[in-house]
């Protein structure tokens, strides 16, 4: 005689028919799928924890950043793991754009503005950017408190930067004489690009060669696009309950490029 199959009663003593249980099985298999392409091919999210964008990019902001721009590499998928070499498609970053990237001595992925491209000088001259030996435009526009991520809070003047090509946006200084205000000739190698904090004296980047440095292309993840959710003090967003008061409503789904 055959033995009879049996399945397993659910929970409400109906035995669960095994078709059922395996098309639970291939959705979710498919929706992983699905994620991971999204993740790996089109967008990829990422939040803000320090204070070195501020104030286009806050402490807490989370934004989506577009990885078929700049094409793919080995740091467009998980795992860092890619069956090609270098990159493929795409476009190389523009001076202005802020990008997420993984600088060479490090494991984790940094956001910074695109400064300097392949084959440019850059030097800061009593915090004013030079760039292939011009100064950079730099018109003052106001002073606010900025609060970094240990929480301390300090007056920083903001200044509205220029660059050559006629990209603007908000940067912002302690003062004109701190230790990263005056530096050395920076030459950017050939297929590198120089990477800078809009907080210019609170931000680790590529004026510090030991830990950031010249950012190979290869290196580059995706550039930013938009700030989809933003809550104060780097709350985690899970903590529904404590959204109320905390949630920046006027920081969300607006591109980092106003």
């Amino acid at each position: 005689m055959a033995e009879k199959t049996q399945t397993k009663p659910a929970a409400n003593g109906t035995p669960k028919p095994k078709s059922e249980v395996w098309e639970t099985v291939v959705i979710l298999v498919q929706a992983l799928l699905i994620a991971l392409v999204f993740r790996s091919l089109l967008f990829q999210p990422f939040s803000i924890p320090t204070a070195s964008l501020q104030s286009n990019l806050m402490i807490g902001d989370y934004i989506l950043t577009s990885k078929y721009t700049y094409g793919y590499s080995k740091y467009s998928f998980p795992f860092d793991f890619a069956p090609f070499n270098g990159r493929i498609f795409g476009r190389a970053p523009a001076q202005g754009e802020i990008a997420v990237f993984r600088p060479v001595p490090q494991q984790v992925d940094y956001v910074k503005r695109v400064i300097g491209l392949p084959g440019d000088t850059i030097q800061m001259k009593s915090g004013v950017l030079h760039i292939n030996g011009e100064a950079v435009k730099k018109e003052r526009v106001g002073t606010i408190i900025d609060t970094d991520s240990f929480g301390v809070s300090i007056p920083v003047i903001q200044y509205r930067e220029t660059l050559p090509n006629g990209t603007s946006y908000i940067v912002q200084e302690i003062s004109d004489s701190q230790p990263m205000d005056n530096t050395a000739v920076y030459k950017v190698p050939a297929g590198h690009y120089f990477m800078m904090g809009d907080n210019r004296d609170r931000s680790s980047d590529s004026r510090v060669l030991r830990s950031v440095g010249y950012v190979p292309l290869e290196n580059f993840i995706g550039k930013a696009e938009v700030r989809f959710f933003s809550i104060k003090d780097n709350i985690n967003p899970w903590q529904i309950w404590r959204w109320p008061g905390n949630v920046r409503l006027d920081r969300m789904f607006q591109s980092v490029y106003q």
